[in-house]
């Protein structure tokens, strides 16, 4: 059976489908990172205590003003080892431009660093951040970060050399080794003497 397509229907379909625009979905992948802020929100935002900022002594709470009033979904604070703070943070669903939290009394640490989210116009998440570090001796967190990722580097290789995280290995303790079965047994017997 032959099907036959007239001409001008072949091409007018190539013309529509090649004027089309073609958008691809936005990747959720971890390992992709997130969109950049296109509304200018981030830039715009003033953060208590300021981004990259040193103080003589440990904030007495955490500040966020915005251009315009949103939500504020997630405000977390952690150190410099990862370790998180319990700040009492909870969601509102009322939008407002200015957000404060009081702080319990922080340890010492070589910098902290609170993470924001909040909900922009269509429900589009938009996150934040901003480090600071407090004492004496105290230095600018971006010093600190830059120099742990060339520790980071260094450790792996250097800059030419990709690391890949080796497979996690199980340890089991208490445990009776293993026996193995030969394949077959030799049994060795002495001969009669004369």
């Amino acid at each position: 059976m032959k099907f036959s397509i007239p001409c001008h229907v072949a091409i007018t379909s190539l013309i529509l489908l090649a004027g089309n625009a073609v958008y691809a979905q936005q990747s959720r992948s971890p390992h992709y990172p997130p969109a950049a802020d296109v509304t200018g929100i981030v830039e715009e935002t003033e953060t208590t205590p300021n981004d990259d900022s040193v103080l003589a002594s440990a904030p007495a709470n955490l500040g966020l003003n915005f251009p315009r009033n949103v939500r504020l979904v997630k405000l977390t604070l952690r150190n410099d080892e990862r370790d998180w703070v319990d700040i009492n943070f909870r969601y509102n669903p009322r939008a407002k431009g200015d957000y404060s939290l009081e702080l319990p009394q922080l340890e010492k640490a070589v910098y902290y660093t609170a993470d924001w989210a909040i909900l922009g116009i269509n429900d589009l998440l938009i996150r934040g951040s901003f480090s600071f570090a407090f004492g004496a001796d105290a230095v600018e967190p971006s010093v600190m970060k830059e120099a742990e990722e060339l520790r980071l580097m260094m450790r792996n290789g250097g800059p030419d050399t990709q690391f890949v995280t080796p497979p996690r290995t199980n340890i089991i303790l208490n445990q009776d080794p293993p026996s193995y079965d030969p394949p077959f047994t030799i049994e060795l017997q002495e001969e009669d003497q004369p």
